[in-house]
């Protein structure tokens, strides 16, 4: 994929203190237009998100698109579900997945790639309230150890 041509607009930070990340996939958001605009003005919460696939489509839940502040009567539903675009086999895979092995299907982030609006889906595990202490205790001894380094060569 070329970063270059990639504008990333939101990300989910929960997602990834909540869940594992397995496997990361990329899609299509069917919207209309005021969404888009409003999109691109960075006005999309991913916080509380997540996708359910209902009769071999997928969807996006829980994600907040504020309504355009120049729209009218063409405003949507912010909190309407989201139909998002996936090659078939793909979306039977995933279907297979997340039955089986009892996985989620979250929404990590929302970028434009070519001019296009995609999300960025992860099949993620969710954690464990001892793992999220771990993973928070990595990170502050990565954070001391980057500290103490910088003292060291000032």
């Amino acid at each position: 994929m070329d970063r270059s041509a990639q504008k990333n607009v939101a990300t989910n930070k929960k997602a990834y203190h909540d869940y594992f990340i397995l496997e990361e996939y990329e899609a299509g958001i069917a919207l209309h237009g005021t969404e888009v605009k409003s999109i691109r003005q960075g006005k999309v919460n991913l916080k509380d998100s997540w996708c359910a696939i209902k009769n071999g489509e997928i969807f996006a839940n829980g994600m907040h698109i504020s309504p355009y502040e120049h729209g009218n009567i063409f405003n949507r539903d912010p909190l309407r579900p989201k139909k998002l675009l996936m090659h078939k086999r793909e979306i039977n895979r995933l279907y297979s997945v997340v039955k089986q092995q009892g996985l989620a299907l979250i929404p990590l982030s929302i970028y434009f790639n070519k001019g296009r609006a995609k999300v960025n889906i992860g099949l993620c595990k969710g954690k464990k309230l001892y793992d999220k202490r771990e993973a928070q205790a990595d990170k502050d001894a990565r954070r001391n150890v980057e500290r103490t380094m910088k003292e060291w060569s000032s």
